[in-house]
């Protein structure tokens, strides 16, 4: 695993290059933490995550466009102040507010939060996960999260 490309799916079996990190850049454990996330941000464009797939020394990810990234309560940049992972609310209604924000001292500290469908926020409590995002713009890690329902 050398490297890990973007690649957006343009239709017809078109698929136009699009980003890529290096190992020698950033670490597997960000490798892994990107192919957890179901969506992408970068220059206030979201896109989704519709194949993550490997060749040879490859990862690559196959994004959809999905248009223009809307803008959540708060919206605060972490670039240079280490990993973070933001909560938000799911609901566009309630302008994405958020929930918490915590610091990570490494990817895979990220990657436990990312591998769940049920996560414990601190102060906020056990909360169901909706989606997850690696918003590259702000340089954040964002989980959609809502109240678990009980049965």
């Amino acid at each position: 695993m050398k490297q890990l490309s973007y690649y957006i799916d343009k239709g017809n079996g078109r698929f136009e290059p699009f980003y890529e990190y290096m190992a020698t850049n950033v670490g597997f454990d960000e490798f892994y933490a990107r192919q957890l996330c179901t969506y992408f941000v970068m220059h206030g464009t979201q896109f989704e995550l519709i194949s993550n797939e490997m060749k040879e020394n490859e990862e690559v990810l196959i994004l959809k466009e999905m248009g223009r990234n809307l803008s959540g309560e708060d919206e605060q940049s972490f670039r240079g102040r280490g990993i973070h992972i933001e909560f938000r609310s799911p609901n566009e209604r309630e302008n994405y507010r958020v929930l918490s924000r915590i610091p990570c001292e490494t990817h895979f500290e990220v990657i436990r939060y990312l591998l769940k469908d049920v996560v414990d926020i601190p102060i906020v409590g056990q909360m169901l996960v909706t989606s997850t995002e690696i918003d590259e713009d702000r340089g954040v890690y964002v989980m959609y999260v809502t109240d678990l329902k009980v049965s």
